[in-house]
């Protein structure tokens, strides 16, 4: 129960779903967890369930200076900075790709792509003087399987996987390890909009019907892949993209 002990970790997008799950189980195997999202309240509550291991703070991914602000008080109460999670995400609501705005579209780009590059500006320069790190970036099958109705989402998370390998490959010399995790479509906030109809029990029989395994993931399902690649236990895995799929992307 000890795979992350004496680390810290900062994780985005975790005041509920798989980031708060994520935040949970790095917490359970020893690590200290920042949990970062726009939402500081149920931020806060994530953080008062797991102890005095687990401090929240208000993040908006978009914003250069609330991104670097959570480092430095990474630096500032740990000392250090071992693991980084973007997983802080967004979609817009399933429909023909004609129909999503230029809005619509800005956000989840902004939330989905442009948040790493603002959390690798801010984050790389400290793991490499700290002589290492782990960066794990949530993308999704979409991005490897795309389902119609998400075209503008889809690119977004084919985007990140690809920029998880190039990151990988130049980051490796400072030691920094960086993967990918490419969930199928589970149980968050964001169903519906991935459905695009409402959340029925007949609606989601024919999504879970693509999943060779019979059902959606779960925020464990990704908690504990994350635990894995971020440990020392996968001290020589990088550049990986790792579905968490029941089968959905073979």
């Amino acid at each position: 129960m000890n795979r992350l002990s004496g680390k810290t970790a900062l994780i985005t997008g975790a005041a509920s779903g798989f980031g708060a799950e994520m935040a949970r189980q790095f917490a359970a195997q020893g690590a200290r967890v920042l949990i970062a999202d726009i939402q500081e309240g149920p931020a806060r509550e994530v953080a008062s369930g797991i102890g005095a291991q687990a401090v929240a703070l208000r993040c908006d991914v978009t914003v250069r200076a609330d991104v670097d602000a959570a480092v430095a008080q990474a630096r500032a109460q740990f000392g250090r900075l071992d693991i980084v999670v973007n997983n802080a995400g967004w979609t817009h609501r399933n429909k023909p790709l004609l129909e999503v705005s230029e809005a619509e579209f800005d956000r989840v780009y902004d939330i989905n792509v442009k948040s790493i590059f603002h959390m690798t500006q801010a984050v790389v320069p400290l793991m490499r003087e700290q002589g290492g790190g782990v960066i794990l970036n949530i993308g999704s099958t979409a991005g490897i399987r795309p389902r119609p109705g998400l075209t503008w989402y889809n690119g977004s998370k084919g985007a990140v996987n690809l920029l998880s390998k190039s990151m990988a490959v130049e980051l490796a010399p400072m030691k920094i390890r960086v993967n990918c995790i490419a969930p199928v479509i589970g149980h968050t906030a964001l169903l519906e909009s991935f459905m695009g109809v409402p959340d029925t029990p007949e609606n989601r029989a024919k999504f879970i019907s693509t999943i060779p395994l019979g059902r959606m993931s779960e925020p464990g399902d990704v908690a504990r892949a994350a635990v894995f690649l971020a440990s020392d236990e996968a001290a020589f895995i990088t550049g990986v993209e790792f579905p968490v799929d029941g089968g959905r992307t073979v």
